[in-house]
């Protein structure tokens, strides 16, 4: 799928990667001759089910990861990080940068043998601009003044002024067949379960809630054969059972926890004859946000405490093993968007004592929690269940906070209810969430006031008109150096305002079955190519049937 911003929870995410980590002992994939052979099943986990699979309205990691192998967009990242045509061809910016041609590739159908047209282009715009549509990726969409589709294979789309993530936005809107979503409520349809018409690598067969979801080769896929023939994703919520799973030969792929890769693995012979490991910092952070509608959070003080009670570093070792980096703002550490002026707050008990008597609390009653107008100084912590790392780097903080009168209590909530009942309805007083970031550096969606609404991803409900205006201001450029100096603003001016505590990047730590042939690690990831990875004859596994989902 194209790259875009979406609630990660830490299942296998293919990008950003370096090569495998390998003993190279002989193995019985080395030996047999490396030609793509049609057949075999990838088997995969992860901790939570998806939720929506129509991309607009999805918002998390698991729905894309499945929906990214149904619908794809006008454009994507290429092994580089490039942009590069997926259903265009290929495409034209005027002088001005207000207007945006593609070319469509010709002879593109549906998986129901439909056309794929320009019609779908324009009515997918129109889709996601309209106002009963709740979609967090709105606002790209919303600065397009109008549209043109002079024949079936041409899509225009105008500005009325420069956007600078104008390109990469179209690498982010998933087409849909206006053959069958016309006239359909989006937000109330079956098709979120059951697609009836798709483009992409896989086709979805079967979908067991919180069990498994099954996927089968498109034989009429555009870009080449696909040679494995079947998907199947797991539904494993807890990690130690991934690992079991693993260490059986019954997953071909998943994301090992820390102390699974540095040590279990290691320990296990067959393990480390069989698969692959990966160890990559991704475009991902882990944070603690805060609902800034709700009490003590409206105080900054409150706020900036926390942020000094808290050692980042602690958690990183704790919960990381120290593989990751602890960050100060909301960018993969080391890339050029990086304000490197901003460090993380120190652990600084003291002052995050001095600060809570500046606010008002204090213990009154001698039972070591602050408290002011009678109300104990408390609040939940809330995070999904299945992911480990999240619930330590709770319990760590939660540790720390009682040292300086706060109390903390930790609620583990299944992903799919956590996004539909907690996030979406701002039923929360602080989370634990990751993002997972596009190589655009615009954060528009997460950090803009105007982005507050149903399903919108400021459920912190920011609001700073000094970030308002940065982010407005870099999307009407296209000056890498000026739209760096808005960035760089943006960051201080989050950094100071402290919506939510910066806590670490976490690599990334995949493992993979060495039967699957065709991985070439790159700038983009190991995931880039999936749909032309492949099992040599002598290595399949799995026996399955041409039977039409």
């Amino acid at each position: 799928m194209a790259p875009r911003i979406f609630l990660c929870l830490f299942a296998l995410l293919f990008s950003a990667c370096s090569a495998p980590e390998s003993n190279n002992q002989p193995t019985t994939s080395q030996a047999v001759a490396d030609i793509p052979a049609t057949g075999d099943r990838l088997v995969d986990a992860s901790i939570g089910d998806a939720s929506n699979l129509i991309p607009m309205i999805a918002g998390d990691a698991s729905s894309h990861a499945i929906a990214g192998q149904l619908y794809l967009s006008l454009l994507k990242y290429d092994k580089d990080l490039n942009l590069t045509g997926q259903l265009a061809s290929k495409w034209e910016i005027s002088a001005d940068n207000k207007t945006i041609t593609f070319h469509l590739r010709p002879g593109l159908k549906w998986s129901d043998g439909q056309p794929f047209t320009s019609a779908d282009c324009g009515f997918t715009l129109k889709l996601i601009q309209d106002d009963h549509t709740q979609s967090a990726y709105k606002s790209d969409y919303a600065l397009v003044s109008g549209f043109e589709m002079p024949d079936k294979l041409t899509f225009v789309v105008h500005y009325n002024e420069p956007f600078s993530p104008a390109l990469a936005s179209w690498s982010s809107l998933a087409i849909l067949p206006e053959h069958v979503f016309a006239g359909v409520d989006i937000m109330h349809t079956d098709l979120s379960r059951h697609p009836k018409a798709t483009i992409g690598p896989y086709m979805l067969a079967d979908w067991q809630a919180q069990q498994s979801i099954l996927m089968r080769a498109n034989p009429n896929y555009f870009d080449g054969p696909v040679w494995i023939s079947e998907r199947l994703t797991r539904i494993i919520p807890d990690r130690a059972t991934q690992f079991l799973e693993l260490s059986a030969g019954r997953i071909d792929s998943v994301g090992l926890t820390p102390i699974q890769y540095k040590r279990l693995f290691e320990q296990r012979e067959s393990l480390k004859k069989n698969y692959n490991r990966y160890k990559y910092l991704d475009f991902v952070y882990t944070y603690l946000g805060f609902n800034l509608k709700r009490k003590p959070f409206d105080d900054i003080r409150v706020r900036e405490a926390i942020a000094y009670a808290i050692d980042r570093q602690e958690i990183l070792d704790g919960v990381q093993l120290g593989l990751g980096e602890t960050i100060a703002s909301p960018y993969k550490p080391g890339t050029y968007w990086v304000n490197k002026k901003l460090k993380p707050r120190p652990h600084d008990a003291n002052r995050a004592r001095q600060l809570l008597a500046q606010a008002g609390w204090q213990d009154s009653n001698g039972d070591g929690i602050l408290d002011k107008g009678g109300k104990p100084l408390s609040f939940t912590i809330l995070t999904n269940n299945g992911n480990k790392q999240r619930a330590d780097a709770a319990t760590i903080i939660q540790q720390r906070l009682k040292k300086v009168g706060i109390a903390v209590n930790i609620r583990l909530v299944e992903w799919s209810a956590f996004i539909e009942n907690f996030i979406n309805k701002r039923q929360f007083d602080a989370v634990i969430l990751g993002w997972s970031l596009s190589p655009d550096p615009d954060q528009y969606s997460i950090w803009h006031s105007s982005q507050t609404g149903p399903r919108q991803f400021n459920f912190l409900s920011y609001h700073n008109d000094k970030v308002d205006a940065d982010l407005d201001a870099a999307r009407r450029t296209f000056d890498r150096v000026k739209r760096k100096h808005y960035y760089d603003n943006m960051q201080a001016e989050i950094w100071h305002d402290l919506p939510m505590v910066f806590l670490f990047a976490p690599y990334s730590l995949p493992v993979m079955s060495k039967r699957i042939h065709g991985i070439k690690p790159a700038p983009a990831g190991i995931g880039y190519n999936s749909e032309h990875w492949y099992v040599p004859k002598a290595l399949q596994k799995y026996h399955v049937t041409s039977i039409a989902p």
